[in-house]
């Protein structure tokens, strides 16, 4: 046999050493990945609680009823951000409710300058915790910054609030403000065919309009004002403030702001929003002194409330578990056709859940948690029949409404067994809409045209690229006008009244829960342990266990979820001034190609609160 020539014999050893390589960078992938793993799950291991510390809230971004999806490439490489960041409502509410049975732990800590939102209705759902906890005799303080209207109305629960000698308190009213694209849309020739049943739905306004309606605004103007006055009122309230004291400070910021120098943390101070101005040394002394015990870095001692509701909540009910429950199934986001990820509302893949979850060994009663402002109709529907379902099954389903369930959030609430909001809680919004829109002008711009033939006047119709036939926009017309009927009667139906009542109700009007309760849209105004009990009633349970269904994730899916929880308590890092500047100018453009892209219904009709997004 023939010696190999010295080229093939080189070429064969620089290949057998890039394998040899390949491979020992293999091995040392998945040793770090183990390492990664472990430090994901087991890092650190669980800290001794100290024999006395405070409970320290401290959540970073948002505070959510439901955890959106997280996205594998941002939590691997990604610096960690609070505006990416979730927490859940109930690890909030939980932790507070162990600390105050828990003898180690005698004060409750919050610093909330990395919470970017939670909302009013959140916020009065916190507050139950919070109030029970102060009842148990120990001292809620909360120390920040700078507290923004959002973190400031919960702070403003606690005994004493602490402020920096630098901060101050931004308190600006709320408002609902939009972009409109018509002209946008005109100037790159993009036609959006809308149709609406409902003399105030304004989900369209957007597409066909430059500003906001006067009847929209006079509807919007209502309900924005309601939820000022119970912000208003209940800052006054915890604070012992005297009656307008907050449109005060709100109206007459400059004047006042003059007066003390241009030092906002002395017009908190002076206004009474703040007890005490103390720099971040001398805020921790204080602290330390109130807990009675100090950390080896010589911070007070405090308990990490998301290390601390992990290890004091129970663990899940085993599989094989049959003991009476009550089940918390959550609903949050835009609804859209088929299987959406949690965040987001799909149609099949809720309804899903609530089947499963009915038919679960053990469970009595379900309590749907809802927190959207609708979306297609289409999903609606295969949910709300799920719901039917679930009742005709003998398994009664209350409804607790989260920030915001109107539209669709209220179609698929309509028909449930009772009706909770909380209460600044936005609901109503009966009214549907079609949209589609076509590219044909600005194809043609480009010197793009669509021409063919088909074999009716229909063929071909729906194609983005051609205008609609008059046929076709009749067709749409007619079936708005039928789904707004049934959307009636659905209401009607559900609420025991007659389709009169509902249509003077309706017409796509958004209503505070005040109203909504007053107008016999909702049976209760409460919390969503208020909800969970009128479900248990209904049941006729007395000993129960609250079990809260999710969608199954993968394990990849739990490992990025863990991993994007440890990173939210890492320090975040914003923007730069630059960046955040660019990032305004490309907004509007990405909320239109948003707007756009949720109208995803096949038979291109929505239920959906514009106005009542910020809000969710």
């Amino acid at each position: 046999m023939s010696k190999p020539s010295l080229l093939r014999r080189a070429f064969s050893a620089v290949w057998n050493g890039i394998t040899r390589i390949r491979l020992a960078l293999s091995n040392i992938l998945f040793l770090l990945m183990l390492v990664f793993i472990y430090v994901v799950y087991m890092g650190g291991g669980s800290e001794p609680i100290p024999e006395r510390a405070a409970l320290l809230l401290n959540p970073v971004g948002a505070i959510v009823d439901q955890k959106s999806p997280v996205m594998p490439l941002q939590a691997l490489a990604g610096e960690p951000s609070a505006a990416d960041h979730e927490v859940l409502l109930r690890d909030v509410i939980d932790a507070i409710e162990y600390a105050k049975e828990d003898p180690a732990i005698n004060s409750l800590v919050m610093e909330l300058d990395q919470l970017t939102y939670v909302g009013i209705s959140k916020t009065q759902e916190i507050v139950f915790a919070l109030e029970s906890f102060r009842e148990s005799g120990k001292p809620i303080v909360a120390v920040g910054d700078y507290f923004t209207q959002d973190q400031y109305l919960l702070a403003s629960y606690a005994d004493e609030i602490i402020s920096h000698p630098m901060g101050g308190v931004a308190i600006e009213g709320f408002s609902s403000y939009r972009n409109y694209f018509r002209q946008a849309l005109e100037k790159i020739s993009v036609n959006v065919h809308v149709f609406r049943a409902g003399e105030h739905k304004s989900a369209v306004e957007p597409f066909i309009r430059d500003d906001m309606s006067p009847a929209e605004k006079l509807v919007t103007a209502r309900w924005l004002q309601s939820l000022w006055d119970q912000y208003t009122k209940t800052v006054e309230m915890r604070r012992e403030l005297p009656d307008g004291t907050v449109d005060d400070y709100v109206n007459n910021f400059a004047s006042q702001l003059q007066e003390q120098g241009g030092n906002t943390a002395r017009l908190a101070l002076q206004a009474g929003f703040v007890d005490k101005l103390l720099s971040r040394r001398d805020a921790n002394a204080y602290l330390a002194d109130m807990v009675g015990a100090s950390s080896e870095d010589g911070l007070y001692e405090a308990m990490l409330f998301q290390g601390y509701v992990a290890r004091q909540r129970p663990g899940f009910l085993p599989t094989e578990s049959v003991a009476d429950r009550v089940a918390v199934i959550t609903a949050q986001g835009n609804m859209l056709p088929g299987d959406q990820p949690p965040g987001t509302i799909g149609g099949d893949s809720l309804a899903k859940l609530i089947r499963t979850t009915a038919e679960s060994d053990g469970v009595k009663a379900m309590v749907l948690r809802v927190n959207s402002g609708g979306g297609s109709m289409f999903a609606s529907e295969v949910i709300r029949q799920q719901v039917l379902h679930t009742r005709a099954s003998g398994i009664p389903v209350v409804v607790s409404m989260g920030s915001v369930a109107a539209s669709g959030g209220y179609y698929i609430a309509a028909e449930a067994d009772e009706i909770w909001a909380t209460p600044s809680s936005i609901t109503g919004s009966i009214g549907v809409f079609a949209a589609f829109p076509t590219f044909e002008r600005a194809l043609e711009r480009i010197g793009v045209f669509t021409d063919g033939v088909g074999t009716t006047e229909l063929a071909g119709s729906l194609r983005a690229d051609r205008p609609l036939s008059p046929q076709l926009t009749a067709a749409l017309s007619s079936g708005v006008d039928h789904a707004y009927r049934s959307f009636l009667q659905i209401v009607a139906d559900g609420r025991d009244m007659s389709i009169e009542e509902v249509d003077a109700l309706a017409q796509g009007r958004v209503w505070s829960a005040q109203d909504a309760l007053g107008n016999g849209l909702i049976d209760g105004i409460g919390t969503l342990d208020d909800a969970i009990a009128a479900a248990a009633a209904r049941a006729s349970l007395e000993d129960y266990e609250v079990e809260y269904a999710e969608i199954p994730r993968s394990p990849r899916e739990l490992l990025l979820q863990r991993l994007t929880d440890r990173a939210g308590g890492l320090p975040a890092w914003s923007q730069s001034g630059f960046g955040v500047s660019l990032s305004g100018l490309w907004r509007p453009v990405q909320e239109a190609a948003r707007e756009i892209s949720l109208l995803q219904d096949p038979g291109h009709l929505y239920t959906r609160c514009v106005s009542c997004g910020a809000l969710q």
